[in-house]
This record gives C-alpha cells, structure tokens and sequence, in this order.
C-alpha cells in the first residue's frame, strides 16, 4: 500500500512576515522551511512536523497580490475537543484573526470562522472528522 500524499496548500501575500506569524500564532503550527530570492521569490512554509499537510506562503517583491476571491475559500480544521477548540478560537483571534459570520452558514451551527489580513477564512470546526 502507498503512503498517502502530502498536500500543500500554497497562495501569495504581500504581507509574508505578518501572515507567517498570524498563522503561527493562531494555529500553532510551525516554520518547517523559508526561502529567499528562490527565482525571484521568498516565502514559508508552515505546518506541524510529521504531518501531511502544509501551507505555504510566497511574496514576490514588485509585485500586488489580490485580495480573497471568495468569502467561501476556506481552510478548515477540526477540533472535536470542546476544551481544545474553544482555545484555538481564543488564539486565533489573539493573533489578530477576525471573526467574521461565515458564508456559508453550516460552518457557524459548529465552528467559527476567522479571517486573516489579506481577507483568507479559516474555519476552526468543533466536530471530528472520520479517518
């Protein structure tokens, strides 16, 4: 049997340090590697170590990025642990998330939905999710 892919979810900013430290900060997860200058590109990457998913964060000097294309891109973690969960939604507002209604309202019956600086939600969910 094949061991399952990694997945990396990647998008830029022209906010790097700010969204690198938002997310750490919000989400507990942590630097597993940075560039600078690679072809013309700085960016980092982001998660827990030994999991299989990653995001990464890229900035182009020169170049204006876009804001969110929809108030329905979401990233979503879940959190079954009603002690866990109502600590990771007191982080990341901590860190400067904002919390928004989401648009999709299914995500507000057991979650709550934050947004970050450049207008990206994050849904932190109070549910497990089968494996």
């Amino acid at each position: 049997m094949s061991e399952a892919p990694i997945m990396r979810v990647a998008r830029a900013t022209d906010k790097l340090d700010a969204i690198r430290d938002m997310y750490r900060a919000g989400l507990g997860l942590e630097i597993l590697g940075e560039f600078k200058d690679h072809q013309g590109f700085d960016g980092v990457i982001l998660g827990q170590p030994g999991q299989r998913y990653h995001l990464e964060f890229t900035h182009t000097p020169g170049q204006r990025v876009a804001a969110a294309p929809s108030e329905d891109q979401l990233l979503v973690f879940y959190i079954p642990e009603r002690g866990q969960w109502e600590s990771r939604c007191r982080q990341m507002a901590a860190a400067g998330f904002r919390i928004v209604a989401a648009f999709n309202p299914y995500w507000d019956v057991r979650g709550k939905t934050f947004e970050d600086i450049d207008g990206y939600r994050v849904v932190v969910q109070n549910a497990d999710w089968p494996l």
